[in-house]
């Protein structure tokens, strides 16, 4: 489905038929349904991106530790670096706690292969400093690229789920307060049927489910 029929679903499913003028404007929706792809990419884990350079792949400079991730990823489940000559090594991403307690003086080591990586919310610190240049080659989950803004213009996620994006932006038309159409119980009712398809949103450390530090938990969702 592209924005333009995803838009005429949802006012079928408001009852908002009449534009003299519509209850909610297709700016305001368009708005709702990138935010719905990016709830649904966030929490159901849709985009696992091994694919795109951008988010795939960063220079690595020797005696250099923190680098910058692509905005949109939330989540690094693989980490390799890749040195310009020799082996590849596979890093193990954990936190500082972790390091502090299991590589005291993990700070103060000499540059080395990488073995370890700390992610962060925007960056990823290599343990030891890479002593060599390279590359980092990733396989990442992140938010769609791209809002959706054009009528020709369809979610990235698979076209199984894009009509499930509807319920989340019925939640967010109903529950605007100063909108005509404020409905507090159609809002909640929505908001109750995204989550049951797409699951809860995660909390804020979306790190957690790859770190070799913590417990796994499997996310899944109904077709």
């Amino acid at each position: 489905m592209n924005l333009q029929q995803l838009i005429a679903r949802f006012r079928i499913e408001a009852d908002d038929l009449v534009s003299k003028p519509y209850l909610w404007g297709d700016e305001w929706l368009a708005g709702w349904f990138t935010e719905a792809q990016e709830e649904a990419a966030l929490r159901a884990r849709l985009l696992l991106d091994d694919y795109t350079p951008a988010v795939t792949s960063i220079a690595v400079q020797a005696g250099v530790a923190s680098y910058v991730l692509h905005p949109k990823v939330y989540e690094l489940p693989v980490v390799d670096f890749v040195p310009a000559t020799g082996p590849v090594e596979h890093l193990t991403i954990v936190s500082r706690e972790w390091l502090d307690r299991e590589r005291s003086g993990w700070r103060d080591e000499p540059a080395d292969t990488p073995r370890h990586a700390i992610q962060t919310d925007t960056r990823l610190r290599l343990v030891p400093t890479p002593s060599v240049a390279g590359a980092l080659r990733i396989e990442a989950y992140r938010l769609p690229l791209k809002p959706l803004a054009n009528d020709n213009d369809k979610p990235e996620i698979h076209e199984a789920h894009h009509i499930h994006l509807v319920q989340w932006v019925l939640h967010r038309a109903f529950g605007k307060p100063d909108a005509d159409g404020y409905d507090a119980g159609r809002s909640a009712k929505a908001e109750a049927e995204f989550t049951r398809y797409f699951g809860l949103r995660p909390d804020a450390d979306l790190r957690r489910s790859t770190r070799h530090d913590e417990t796994q938990a499997n996310v899944a969702y109904v077709l």
